[in-house]
């Protein structure tokens, strides 16, 4: 299957919390759309990884995507290595992705910026010729296959974004795979030890930020993204 955007996320939440409202509105616009979890968050304080790959199940269906997979790397101790950078070049020749988002390239938490090292560097080195892979054993060799750009959404540090994205229509649907995350997130009858999302202030600052952004650019609400290279348009009457 031939997706047009694949996004990446250290800890299965990530993705929701970075471009949750992209995805959607991508996905309403008629894109394929697919997540892939780097691993399955199991040194998270709240919940356990069994608990997580079902809530991950569940936003997936919330967003609507289509396609959702766990690379089952090792929560907190992954490295940007040849060997985790093939298994990634393996999924991104798999799926073809036109476009890739991906954790902030520099975050609270050291998961999010090796991520995006390593799926920036997978993206590069799935285009070259010579590295040869296949997804499974019985599989036909792959071929080379580079994403025509690299997105890294906001995390818990408040980055200047390069590119905002109006998603004044879809913040609900992020919420709500946002909020399938249930041990993970405010709850306060929760016994669960507390942490620095689960907070009534962190989730309601997943909607704040989103108005705030949208004010900078005169929307209700925004999502933003750094990019790696220059963003170009045809025409400065493209930009709003």
């Amino acid at each position: 299957m031939k997706l047009d955007i694949l996004a990446f996320g250290a800890h299965p939440d990530d993705v929701e919390l970075g471009c949750g409202a992209t995805l959607a509105k991508e996905i309403a616009n008629g894109k394929k759309v697919g997540i892939v979890d780097l691993t399955r968050g199991e040194l998270g304080t709240r919940g356990t990884a069994y608990i997580r790959d079902q809530e991950s199940q569940d936003a997936a269906k919330i967003l609507g995507v289509a396609i959702r997979t766990n690379m089952e790397f090792a929560d907190g101790f992954f490295v940007n290595d040849k060997a985790h950078q093939i298994e990634l070049i393996k999924i991104i020749r798999k799926y073809q992705p036109e476009l890739v988002i991906c954790n902030a390239i520099d975050d609270r938490h050291i998961d999010h910026g090796k991520g995006s090292k390593l799926v920036s560097d997978a993206c590069f080195l799935s285009g070259l010729l010579k590295i040869e892979t296949k997804f499974n054993d019985s599989a036909e060799p792959q071929k080379p296959w580079r994403p025509k750009q690299v997105y890294h959404y906001i995390q818990w540090k408040n980055i200047e974004p390069d590119v905002v994205v109006d998603v004044s229509h879809f913040i609900d649907t992020k919420m709500e795979a946002v909020l399938a995350y249930k041990t993970q997130f405010y709850d306060p009858k929760s016994q669960d030890p507390e942490t620095p999302i689960s907070s009534k202030n962190f989730s309601d600052s997943i909607v704040y930020r989103a108005r705030d952004l949208g004010r900078l650019v005169g929307v209700e609400y925004a999502e933003g993204f750094t990019v790696e290279r220059f963003p170009a348009v045809n025409s400065l009457f493209d930009l709003k």
